[in-house]
């Protein structure tokens, strides 16, 4: 069955059962490179703390969508922010809990699908106490989280604008596009191209009822682009992180041989006018 066959329900309902299994062995893996209070935009080691995409945050709300852990709310919190984790599946949300005892620092949590976020309209906000949902957000961001699990993206797309204020910022990390074309391999294997870029079917794996029990999607960098233009942002730039010298350590198809040649992650820096 192609990806393209699952709907937007049944890819909701994949994604939250695979996160809700595997959320205690992914944390296990990564839980110590993530950190509990850290912002780590992706495999490369980029830190919110060196690249400052979001800017000031002291006294800003900020949500992060598709937070897992939850790590970096809890790094936007310890820097002055009004933090708000969001994310589908309980099983990562329990993880974000756990986090919180352990550092010490707690944030708001709350289980929703990133294409209907549960918050009101930040354009019609009026005034904030800085702690509740009902004033709208500064700031939206997401680290991996949600954009390449949700199938209809421009939904969740307009979604971040309608709960942002005016000028508000959103900011989000995903696979590069381009690694679309190469074996998910991060050896000689996933050197050469063996897809069409422009083939969108994404990627699905199925339980023995032919149900998607995994799901990613694809779009490209236009894709990307017309998605955040057409939600009325202005997209500011595109980060590429390059492949850090020294950093020896493999993180799935993430590695020093790939990642020498071509970019593995994409950061999208937009903006609502305002």
């Amino acid at each position: 069955m192609s990806v393209d066959a699952v709907g937007g329900e049944e890819s909701v309902a994949a994604s939250r059962s695979w996160w809700d299994a595997d959320a205690p062995a992914y944390q296990a893996e990564h839980g110590a490179f993530l950190g509990d209070a850290d912002f780590v935009w992706c495999p490369e080691r980029l830190r919110e703390a060196d690249a400052q995409l979001l800017g000031p945050v002291r006294g800003r709300r900020v949500l992060e969508v598709g937070c897992g852990a939850a790590s970096c709310a809890r790094w936007l919190t310890d820097r002055g922010a009004h933090a708000v984790g969001l994310d589908l599946s309980a099983g990562m949300l329990r993880q974000a809990r756990a986090a919180s005892a352990r550092s010490g620092v707690s944030v708001p949590l709350v289980q929703a699908d990133a294409s209907h976020l549960p918050f009101p309209d930040g354009g019609s906000a009026r005034g904030s106490d800085g702690g509740g949902f009902d004033g709208g957000f500064d700031i939206a961001c997401s680290a991996f989280g949600a954009v390449p699990f949700v199938a209809d993206t421009a939904a969740l797309m307009r979604e971040v604008a309608r709960v942002l204020r005016p000028g508000g910022r959103w900011v989000f990390a995903v696979n590069h596009p381009l690694r679309w074309i190469f074996p998910d391999d991060p050896g000689e294997d996933g050197l050469t191209v063996a897809h069409s870029y422009f083939d969108r079917t994404g990627y699905a794996e199925f339980d023995d009822d032919g149900r998607a029990s995994y799901v990613e999607h694809h779009r490209t960098v236009g894709d990307r682009v017309a998605e955040i233009v057409d939600a009325g942002f202005v997209l500011e730039g595109i980060v590429e992180p390059e492949w850090p010298a020294g950093l020896t350590e493999v993180w799935g198809q993430w590695s020093p041989l790939r990642g020498a040649l071509f970019p593995g992650t994409a950061i999208f820096r937009c903006r609502l006018p305002g």
